[in-house]
């Protein structure tokens, strides 16, 4: 997925953050199948890189200058 504009990234990084706070909530769990909590928190961590390289890929192409006409 790439992002197309501002919008689009802003509601990304909304999703971000919110995958942020499951995860950490996922890490603080206790009482459930460990194995079961660490493939969650792998997923979690998947989610989270991927939307982080989503908005980098946005930010960086956002901050490339226009090719000026010659």
């Amino acid at each position: 997925m790439n992002l197309r504009n501002v919008r689009e990234l802003e509601a990304t990084r909304e999703k971000l953050r919110q995958l942020e706070e499951q995860y950490r909530a996922a890490q603080e769990r206790s009482g459930t199948d460990e194995r079961v909590r660490q493939l969650t928190l792998r997923s979690f961590k998947k989610l989270i890189n991927q939307l982080k390289e989503e908005i980098a890929r946005f930010e960086a192409h956002a901050a490339k200058p226009a090719p000026s006409e010659r």
